[in-house]
C-alpha cells in the first residue's frame, strides 16, 4: 500500500486523528493531498481508505461503525 507523500505529517494516529492537526482524519490538508497524490485512480484512493477504514473500525470499536465510514470515505468526490 503505498503512502501519500504530499500529506506531509498529516497522517493518522491510531486513534485515527491528524499526527498534525489532531483533526479526524483525513483531515482537508489529507484529503487534498489523497486527491492529489492519486490523480484520477479513484479505484486505487478508494481501495487506500478500504484498508485504513479497515484499521480504523478495529481501532475505535467504541465508535459507530457508520461514523467511521463517514470519516474515512464519505469525503471522496462521486463520479460524474
Amino acid at each position: 500500500m503505498r503512502e501519500c507523500q504530499t500529506a506531509g505529517q498529516h497522517v493518522p494516529t491510531d486513534t485515527y486523528a491528524c499526527r498534525e492537526c489532531e483533526h479526524d482524519w483525513p483531515c482537508p490538508p489529507a484529503r487534498l493531498a489523497l486527491l492529489i497524490g492519486f490523480d484520477s485512480d479513484r479505484t486505487g484512493l478508494m481501495m487506500y481508505l478500504a484498508a485504513h477504514l479497515t484499521r480504523a473500525l478495529q481501532a475505535l470499536p467504541d465508535r459507530h461503525p457508520a461514523l467511521i465510514v463517514g470519516q474515512i470515505i464519505y469525503w471522496v468526490p462521486r463520479r460524474r
